[in-house]
């Protein structure tokens, strides 16, 4: 539905680093860490403590977990890791320096997208290799997943701030006034940071049995500095994604099939 910081930095502090990247190469990543909260500017040292966390049921504690420290640091060989000729700092003074990109979360787009495949396809995988989820938590996720802001009951989304196609870029962009098709129906997530917008979605046309996965990483910062709010969003990158997806799923209608998807576990229009 849409991107949310806060609930990724709330799991985080609840599963911890180090459970969180042993079961990322369990599951057969390869190019990815989790290692910081999101938006806070976490780094570094203060990275790998996470909070005690406690849950209630009325006054009652029915769960207890003590802080935790994580004493790894998740290397990869990485390029690129410092980019543009500047960035502002928390003081709003320009620094005439590349941004470092080091030391940070990294989820590659093949990580990205052999997830969502693993997410969307558990059968096609060995019993071994699949995550350990029932059949009703995996129709939890595909409904949730493929969601627009307006089906949400809770959290309920201000439709002036999220509208309808807002989360789903590969397809609609951000254009407030997108008109829905309501045979189409897509299972993604989305970010955007630092003038980069990434979506990973799964694409399925029920009406003309359609269906393809694509994954997607664009970044537009035309003056080369971070952290200064100004990335062509609008102009470049929204209008880039919503093309290639359109792009794709034209491609997709015409193409001949020689055996026709079976869509139906994925089909949760009422």
């Amino acid at each position: 539905m849409t991107s949310d910081n806060d609930a990724q930095n709330r799991l985080f502090e609840f599963i911890g680093r180090a459970e969180l990247n042993a079961k990322l190469k369990k599951y057969g990543t390869k190019y990815s860490r989790i290692v910081n909260r999101l938006a806070i500017g976490d780094k570094g040292i203060w990275a790998k403590h996470t909070n005690p966390i406690t849950f209630y049921n009325g006054k009652d504690v029915i769960y207890q977990q003590a802080a935790q420290f994580d004493p790894k640091d998740y290397p990869l060989e990485l390029a690129n890791t410092l980019q543009g000729k500047g960035y502002m700092n928390d003081k709003d003074e320009l620094i005439q320096e590349p941004w470092s990109f080091e030391g940070l979360n990294v989820y590659a787009l093949e990580d990205q997208q052999f997830i969502l495949k693993k997410l969307l396809f558990p059968e096609a995988f060995q019993p071994k290799e699949r995550f350990n989820l029932k059949k009703e938590d995996y129709s939890l996720l595909y409904d949730y997943m493929s969601r627009y802001p307006f089906e949400s009951d809770f959290p309920k989304y201000d439709p002036t701030e999220f509208w309808p196609t807002y989360s789903k870029l590969l397809f609609y962009g951000r254009e407030k006034n997108a008109t829905l098709n309501p045979n189409i129906r897509i299972f993604n997530k989305y970010g955007d940071s630092y003038g980069y917008n990434i979506d990973n979605a799964y694409i399925v046309d029920f009406e003309h049995g359609v269906e393809f996965m694509l994954a997607v990483v664009v970044q537009s910062n035309e003056n080369g500095i971070y952290n200064d709010g100004r990335y062509e969003y609008d102009t470049v990158t929204y209008p880039f994604l919503k093309n290639i997806g359109q792009v794709i799923y034209q491609e997709e209608l015409k193409r001949v099939k020689k055996f026709k998807p079976d869509l139906s576990k994925f089909d949760f229009r009422k």
